[in-house]
């Protein structure tokens, strides 16, 4: 069984087709933890209308917003499955994710694996280029995997100690290189099995503090700021 995390905030034109997405995965065993980071739009009453059709929502709510990282490990601490499946809530996976990722995995011995995207409202796919290059060599100078296409052993995951909470912005940059570090390989499928938004997101709106994060990562410090 799956345990697809999702924290959420003041979302409510997007997060309807990411859930969606998720709910017609062909692959059906996975509960579907969201976490309400303090919204104040109409994103919790969203949130609930998709809890009373569908049992396998589960829905929880931070009484003010705490960020990413730290609403990540409570989902983490939260999860039930063998397996823990990232998805964003302005993204969208394809419907068979969870299935084509589940067999790349078992195939390849792999405890983690991540796919590459389609840009929304585009035909670019990410990675590129690099996706040919050794992401061990690229992850020294950004991060060539797609966080909200992650799939990986929750077991794992527990024992790398989920996302560093100093890095309120690049969690997931800190994350691959931690698991790298950890001598754990990352398989990423050449298939792209998910639509990225890249328009008035966290990395778009907050780019200046993610790059100070990031330079950390790849300096191996901690970031100079904390939030």
């Amino acid at each position: 069984m799956i345990s697809v995390i999702m924290p959420v905030f003041n979302c409510e034109n997007d997060v309807p087709n990411a859930i969606q997405s998720i709910l017609k995965q062909t692959y059906e065993d996975f509960e579907f933890l969201i976490l309400n980071d303090g919204s104040s739009d109409s994103t919790g009453d969203i949130l609930e209308s998709y809890r009373k059709i569908d049992e396998r929502v589960k829905i929880f709510n931070n009484k003010s917003n705490i960020g990413l990282t730290k609403s990540l490990n409570i989902l983490i601490n939260k999860a039930r499955g063998e397996y823990l499946a990232r998805q964003d809530s302005d993204d969208i996976s394809h419907p068979k994710r969870f299935e084509q990722q589940l067999e790349y995995m078992s195939m390849k011995k792999l405890p983690i694996s991540t796919t590459r995207a389609k840009i929304k409202n585009s035909n670019k796919k990410i990675p590129g280029l690099t996706y040919f290059l050794p992401h061990e060599l690229s992850i020294k100078f950004k991060n060539p995997y797609i966080h909200g296409s992650l799939v990986i052993e929750t077991s794992l995951m527990r024992k790398i100690g989920g996302y560093d909470e100093d890095f309120y912005y690049a969690q997931d940059y800190k994350l691959f290189s931690d698991i790298l570090k950890s001598n754990q390989k990352i398989g990423m499928m050449k298939e792209c099995l998910y639509v990225l938004n890249t328009q008035n997101n966290l990395s778009t709106i907050y780019k200046n503090e993610q790059n100070i994060f990031a330079k950390a990562v790849r300096r191996n410090t901690r970031p100079f700021r904390s939030v």
